[in-house]
């Protein structure tokens, strides 16, 4: 698998999803460099130490956000979580993308369920401890 089948992924998508979509992906490779790119579940992935720990996916009526955990997402704020959202996805548009806030909030809180150090992980360790 490789970042080349996330480029075919993302080709045929309406123009304001795609960019939607490659935006996340570049805030993705920034807080997970090393991460290899593939395709998990028929779904752009980023899996780093062997464990996928971020993805994301467009639909017909919202793009999602996808930690591959079930419970990561019920560790975030109320106000992150955003309407029509599940226990294992995180739902957002175009118009609306999720605050990069979040995203580096999703990436620490899932490496740390996947045993999975990395820098992002890290710094949010060290502003919760004050």
């Amino acid at each position: 698998m490789s970042a080349a089948e996330i480029d075919a992924y993302l080709a045929p998508l309406p123009e304001k999803q795609r960019r939607a979509l490659e935006e996340l992906r570049a805030l993705l490779r920034e807080l997970l460099p090393g991460a290899q790119e593939e395709i998990s579940y028929r779904m752009p992935a980023f899996r780093l130490d062997g464990k996928v720990v971020a993805g994301f996916a467009a639909f017909t009526h919202h793009l999602a956000y996808l930690p591959h955990s079930g419970g990561v997402l019920a560790q975030l704020d109320a106000a992150d979580v955003t309407p029509g959202s599940t226990k294992s996805s995180l739902h957002f548009t175009p118009q609306q993308p999720l605050p990069r806030r979040v995203v580096e909030r999703l990436v620490a809180l899932r490496c740390a369920e996947a045993g999975v150090v990395h820098a992002a992980a890290e710094r949010d360790v060290r502003d919760a401890a004050g």
